[in-house]
């Protein structure tokens, strides 16, 4: 079993910036792809951003293409969600994901961490 832990949330302006992380509980993180989906209120869960164990490619949402950066670093066992030019629309709960294949399919995502709220106020 792994635990994702997620920090980075908080309240930003449009146009600001956020960080998110998810931390993994096991080494084994560096084997899994590592990902985001996103859930607005009312909304279904949507597809964000992947990186695979080497880093390269990766694939985002066309929604968040040129504003989102996703990164790893397996040593510390933890991703990263660098989120520039902040929209109200990136309003949601963002869940943090680990799958054993790089996937865009959140049927196909092996564990959850347990969301953490961005809200962009316009």
């Amino acid at each position: 079993q792994v635990s994702l832990v997620e920090s980075g949330g908080g309240l930003v302006q449009a146009g600001g910036s956020l960080r998110l992380s998810c931390t993994a509980s096991r080494r084994s993180f560096s084997t899994y792809a590592m990902g985001w989906f996103r859930q607005a209120l009312g909304k279904e869960r949507e597809f964000v951003a992947v990186i695979p164990v080497s880093s390269n490619p990766v694939y985002y949402a066309d929604s968040v293409k040129g504003r989102f950066t996703i990164s790893r670093d397996n040593a510390k066992n933890t991703a990263y969600l660098q989120m520039n030019s902040l929209k109200s629309e990136d309003t949601a709960v963002y869940y943090c994901y680990s799958a054993s294949t790089i996937t865009t399919d959140r049927e196909s995502v092996n564990y959850w961490g347990q969301g953490t709220q961005v809200t962009v106020s316009s």
